[in-house]
């Protein structure tokens, strides 16, 4: 990628980005708390959610990728063996596993802040090995550059996603909504 997506506030979500969430997922959100970052289009491409679903349910998964687009091009990603490769370079590389030990540390924070879930990981499979890019990059997006080395690293592999446009109309909300 040239020129990773400008970090943007975390914000409350608007109707408009409810919309652009279900279109996204073709589902309602669950435990939507923040819009975590947006995309350059103007639609969100990662949400915050709680620890916790309405029903209890721990979600640890705090930082959620919605974007198609996104995730298309990090399904690609995984599917090309980058997961393996990140992993194996964090048995060998210390440096690399300090930090990447230290975004464990920033997501739990992150998410601790919320609410505490007792005995359950962070996600994305850190501290240890990478299970799932689209956490990565999610963190990345949500904190900023600097804070998870593989979200990052994963964020500069792909393509902008956005310059084709939105990937969904979210100003198309629905007066039955």
């Amino acid at each position: 990628m040239q020129s990773p997506p400008p970090q943007t506030e975390r914000t409350e979500p608007t109707d408009a980005d409810i919309h652009a969430f279900k279109e996204q997922l073709g589902r309602p959100p669950r435990g939507l708390r923040a819009i975590a970052h947006r995309c350059p289009c103007g639609n969100p491409d990662v949400v915050e959610t709680a620890p916790r679903l309405e029903d209890g349910t721990p979600f640890p998964t705090t930082y959620y990728l919605t974007c198609p687009r996104a995730a298309s091009a990090i399904g690609t990603l995984e599917a090309n063996g980058v997961m393996k490769e990140m992993t194996e370079r964090l048995k060998t590389d210390e440096d690399l596993a300090a930090k990447y030990r230290a975004a464990h540390e920033d997501y739990l924070a992150r998410r601790d802040a919320i609410e505490v879930l007792e005995g359950f990981p962070s996600a994305g499979g850190m501290p240890d090995r990478v299970k799932c890019l689209h956490v990565l990059v999610g963190h990345s997006l949500a904190a900023g550059p600097g804070v998870n080395p593989l979200g990052d690293e994963a964020i500069a592999m792909l393509p902008e996603w956005w310059k084709k446009g939105p990937c969904v109309s979210a100003c198309a909300v629905e007066e039955s909504e």
